[in-house]
């Protein structure tokens, strides 16, 4: 099984029709994540706190149908947080939030994970909202202590980091000591500053860069560097498509075992999940079947 923490929350996403129109949708990069490993067929499990108003009962619906595990979700009667994306011409988002006193925030950590467990992953806003972003580190060091495969994305949202060098020192060196693979965008590489090789130093065995519609790129500890290239498609946005791509990575990486990966594939399969993702509006991830050659 691999686990999922981090917030779920709403999109507000603009849509045709009176000026300010918005459409709620599910997501949240953790509950993107979630959602696109239980359509692509892996046995997947979400960690978090959820609200018990509408917004929620809907969010669970969504991974309750992908056939996601919710057994971990800690239920509260705080409000779900909501974000409003900002779409650009290119289809690239960039948000805003309503974040207080919301129920995702209020994580606590759980119990160890069952033996079951094969793989972590944590990411966005979940790592940076206390108290909740401690039980997360908690959860993250914990698990990686016992083995477990760790995935971190920090999917930066500057403005919800009131203080941006306390967050670098804490990436790394509170929470990339602990990550197996480190995920994230060019957006997040500029705004964390560092290289690479400060990056494999710190602990991770890989790094994997998305790169928009330059594709994707890993370099590992071993000194291996490959490249997948971006699936040309109509972009309806980019919603969703880097929560996509850690899906992917997860779902490949974690029936590895101990041997040697073959990082142009999973790159590649990664690739063509994130392209489907971008022909849809919002988080839309696709399904197994789809993948298929």
């Amino acid at each position: 099984m691999i686990v999922v923490g981090g917030e779920a929350l709403i999109d507000l996403v603009p849509v045709a029709g009176p000026p300010g129109a918005l459409l709620p949708r599910p997501g949240g990069g953790p509950y993107n994540t979630a959602l696109a490993l239980g359509r692509l067929g892996a046995e997947a499990a979400f960690c978090s706190r959820v609200s018990a108003d509408g917004f929620g009962e809907s969010l669970l619906a969504g991974l309750r149908a992908a056939g996601v595990d919710l057994s971990l979700v800690q239920r509260g009667p705080e409000p779900t947080t909501l974000a409003v994306p900002s779409l650009a011409p290119d289809g690239s988002a960039s948000y805003g939030f309503y974040v207080e006193g919301t129920a995702d925030r209020l994580f606590t950590l759980p119990p160890a994970l069952p033996e079951s467990v094969r793989a972590l992953a944590l990411g966005t806003c979940s790592l940076v909202l206390e108290p909740g972003a401690s039980a997360y580190e908690a959860l993250l060091r914990r698990e990686s202590r016992r083995g477990l495969l760790t995935l971190l994305d920090p999917n930066i949202r500057p403005a919800l980091i009131a203080d941006p060098a306390g967050y670098r020192a804490r990436f790394l060196t509170r929470l990339l000591p602990y990550a197996s693979v480190l995920k994230l965008s060019e957006e997040d590489a500029a705004w964390l500053g560092g290289r690479v090789s400060d990056w494999l130093a710190a602990g991770p065995s890989a790094v994997v860069l998305t790169r928009g519609a330059a594709g994707l790129t890993v370099w590992t500890r071993e000194g291996e560097e490959h490249s997948a290239a971006a699936r040309a498609v109509a972009v309806a946005d980019t919603i969703g498509a880097g929560d996509t791509v850690n899906a992917a990575l997860l779902h490949r990486l974690s029936g590895t075992g101990t041997g040697p990966v073959d990082w142009p594939d999973v790159l590649g399969y990664a690739a063509h999940a994130a392209a489907l993702t971008c022909t849809r509006a919002g988080a839309e991830p696709p399904y197994a079947a789809e993948l298929e050659p």
